[in-house]
């Protein structure tokens, strides 16, 4: 849909450069001044992976919503269409052990070629083009999953990469094509999950599945827990209503108080983002809904909160927007394309 012109002009590029260039300098000291956690920003075009973090630590490689922005009908004039450097991938994390070289990713998303090789050249540089040591995959809805496509023999022809995922999912994988050729030709290994069991990927480092309300025509959803060898972080990139979850006996807040950082759904901003939709029948938690839940939190709980999975029409994604000052103004984030959080 077309941006209105009022929020199209905060958008520019001089406004973005001058914001970007301040958000780079403080970014990373403000995730570790504000909640403790260590952290590099860098910009989310040409972004630089280099430098030589020690131990562990998340990648932040997209922040997008599933088709990515610009999206393939975003309009002409769309800031992502018109500047390189203000495009965004679909949302993805990446884990990096920097001791051992490993690494890890979560979704495989259509950005997957571009996020593999990020994740692969982050510090340590992988000594082969493309590293993945495993994927963990949140649900069967296409910009989650079919980046897995790139390692079939059409492409890079891997072999036995681990691919974690909830036991439908996993069935989903093995029973239709085209991915179950993935399975077949051993280019993919399935490791089904079981919510709340944790998986070790190394001494230190677990990652834990739980299931979260959202649309389940072809799988169930999870989020994740990642716990390092000091920090935490929770990954929820879709998810239907908070409330949902909350009739199912799980409050978000107690989760947001016991880790580090927060990646939530943030597609939608509000319901007035995409003007002659009715914009009730997409079941996202808005981000003004998602704040005004946590508003009663410490300040230092609200800014564990990083915003991600954000559409291509959401003007949060934007520096200087209106959206993005109040979102931090009421202490919250949106996360950054290249962020690297210590584990």
């Amino acid at each position: 849909m077309m941006i209105q012109n009022k929020t199209r002009a905060a958008f520019s590029r001089i406004v973005f450069q001058q914001r970007i260039q301040a958000t780079l300098v403080a970014a990373g000291f403000f995730v570790a001044c504000l909640t403790g956690l260590g952290c590099a920003a860098a910009s989310h075009g040409e972004t630089d992976y280099g430098g030589s973090p020690s131990g562990s630590y998340l990648i932040v490689l997209g922040v997008a919503q599933d088709g990515g922005s610009p999206q393939i009908n975003s309009p002409a004039d769309h800031p992502a269409r018109l500047d390189r450097d203000e495009q965004r991938y679909a949302t993805s994390l990446g884990i990096v052990d920097s001791s051992s070289g490993r690494r890890w990713m979560f979704e495989a998303t259509p950005d997957f070629r571009e996020q593999a090789w990020l994740l692969s050249r982050a510090a340590p540089p992988a000594p082969t083009s493309v590293q993945i040591d495993g994927i963990f995959l949140t649900h069967a809805h296409i910009g989650h999953y079919s980046g897995l496509m790139f390692l079939g023999h059409e492409s890079m022809g891997a072999h036995d990469v681990p691919v974690y995922a909830a036991p439908r999912m996993a069935e989903f994988l093995r029973t239709n094509g085209p991915w179950d050729q993935l399975v077949r030709f051993e280019n993919i290994e399935l490791r089904a999950l079981t919510p709340h069991e944790g998986v070790e990927l190394i001494a230190g480092i677990t990652v834990t599945p739980f299931l979260v309300p959202h649309r389940q025509e072809y799988s169930e959803v999870v989020g994740y827990r990642i716990d390092g060898p000091t920090r935490s972080a929770l990954f929820i990139p879709d998810i239907d209503s908070w409330d949902e979850w909350s009739d199912a006996g799980v409050e978000l807040i107690e989760f947001v108080k016991d880790v580090d950082v927060a990646f939530l759904d943030a597609t939608f901003y509000d319901d007035h983002e995409i003007p002659g939709r009715d914009m009730s029948t997409f079941p996202h938690p808005r981000i003004t809904e998602t704040m005004d839940l946590l508003e009663d939190l410490p300040i230092a709980d609200r800014r564990k909160v990083q915003f991600i999975h954000l559409n291509h029409t959401n003007p949060a994604q934007w520096p200087g927007s209106s959206a993005r000052r109040e979102i931090e103004r009421r202490g919250f984030r949106v996360a950054v394309q290249g962020e690297r959080l210590s584990l």
